[in-house]
């Protein structure tokens, strides 16, 4: 799988002929509604095995070989170079296909308004054969233990005809957010706890959900031992009843980080009571706070370097956002919120207005700004092909579980044609 920057003058014409692929499967890959106009700075994927490698200046065969961890006497096989020889600057070498590791791919999937769109039924059934959990996301905790359960339509039909298991979300969500005294009722009451522990294993067990995914969010701080026991607790009851047992994770990068996001969610804990854990790992950029990357690089492996003193990387699934924000700028806190875009929105936008995409290396993140009809500035940050290869490419060093997806619905499709290429998506049907 080849990624190709597009600059001034690039059309999908020249690009399928310098990497000798036909130009509809370009189309194809990355969605092109406007072929014919192509967005500078923007990201395609190119659908082809391996990938090419343009030599730049000063580069040696040997550095060559270690950027892409490979070897030189393979470079020179494939490529039929003579040994010793000079590779002239622009010369192209072919860089064969890696082997795919195994991945647990995770994606939550989340109705709104009292049923399942659309847009949601068609993400559904397009992407869960890439999946190894479907999520629909929550079933809400009730003060008296029961659930209210989300619309469903037809997931569990989608996930068993694609192989893929259905995980179910448990959260404190309430319509006015996740709720600390929600939480604080449930963790200090053993019977309801026992209640709610009984409903979930029903509706387990009726609708055919394989693993309980527990995201118990802004939970009273001193409230964090209460957590870790419950989990013991519905550890052992969903485990006697087959059923796996998962968690989501506020992004940490210390036990005693503070705030009220972070304070309950015991890492150390969580790595030996669960199957596997989803770390948030997104929204430093979000709709009320300032312009920036929604899930930076480099704060991103803060999180998962920390997560790796307290629990092994087979029980991490790193998250990942499938979405952008739209800034109107200046910034002020308290004031107007960001809109959440998808990439392929962004890009639209950026065609729209004319603007060129830039790169943030530091964040491994594409971004750009525009100016709107009424004269306001904007500034755009989302994920791309570059940005989302970052991701894989820290799961792969790492040697982690796999990646969670928020959320289906998104239009993102070179993300989807780069996991397919990475990896083998593992099943649990």
């Amino acid at each position: 799988m080849q990624i190709h920057v597009v600059s001034q003058g690039d059309s999908v014409y020249s690009i399928a002929a310098l990497y000798e692929t036909p130009p509809n499967r370009i189309i194809e890959a990355n969605e092109l509604e406007t072929p014919g106009d192509l967005v500078i700075g923007q990201a395609l994927v190119i659908p082809i095995d391996g990938e090419f490698y343009f030599v730049q200046p000063g580069d040696s065969l040997f550095e060559i070989a270690q950027l892409f961890n490979t070897t030189v006497e393979e470079l020179i096989q494939v490529n039929q170079l003579q040994p010793g020889a000079m590779l002239p600057v622009g010369f192209r070498l072919y860089i064969p296909q890696k082997p795919k590791s195994d991945i647990t791919v995770n994606a939550y999937i989340e109705p709104t308004g009292g049923q399942v769109s659309e847009n949601l039924r068609n993400a559904a059934e397009r992407r869960s054969a890439l999946l190894t959990y479907l999520a629909p996301f929550s079933y809400r905790i009730q003060e008296d233990g029961s659930l209210e359960a989300p619309p469903l339509d037809n997931f569990p039909a989608i996930a068993r005809n694609n192989n893929a298991a259905l995980m179910m979300v448990v959260t404190n969500l309430t319509d006015e957010g996740f709720s600390d005294e929600l939480g604080r009722t449930i963790l200090t009451n053993e019977q309801l706890q026992d209640t709610l522990l009984d409903n979930i294993i029903q509706t387990a067990q009726e609708v055919g959900y394989q693993d309980i995914h527990f995201d118990l969010e802004f939970l009273p701080p001193e409230l964090g031992e209460q957590y870790n026991q419950f989990l013991r607790k519905a550890k052992q009851r969903l485990s006697n009843e087959g059923l796996l047992i998962s968690t989501a994770l506020a992004p940490k990068t210390s036990a005693e980080q503070q705030g009220e996001w972070y304070e309950a969610h015991d890492y150390k804990a969580h790595g030996e009571i669960v199957d596997f854990v989803v770390l948030m790992t997104y929204e430093w950029g979000y709709s009320g706070g300032p312009p920036m990357a929604v899930s930076p690089i480099n704060k991103v492996r803060e999180v998962v370097d920390y997560a790796l003193t307290e629990m092994p990387a087979e029980k991490i699934l790193l998250g990942q956002n499938l979405y952008g924000y739209d800034w109107t700028l200046p910034f002020e806190p308290g004031g107007e919120f960001a809109k959440a875009i998808s990439p392929q929105q962004a890009i639209q936008l950026a065609r729209e207005n004319n603007a060129a995409i830039s790169y943030d290396e530091e964040a491994q993140a594409p971004y750009f700004t525009y100016t709107d009809g009424e004269g306001n500035e904007h500034e755009v940050w989302f994920e791309d092909a570059r940005s989302i290869q970052e991701k894989f490419d820290l799961i792969k060093e790492l040697n982690l579980k796999g990646i969670s997806y928020w959320k289906l619905g998104l239009s993102f499709p070179q993300n989807w044609e780069i996991l397919n290429n990475d990896f083998n998506i593992e099943k649990n049907q």
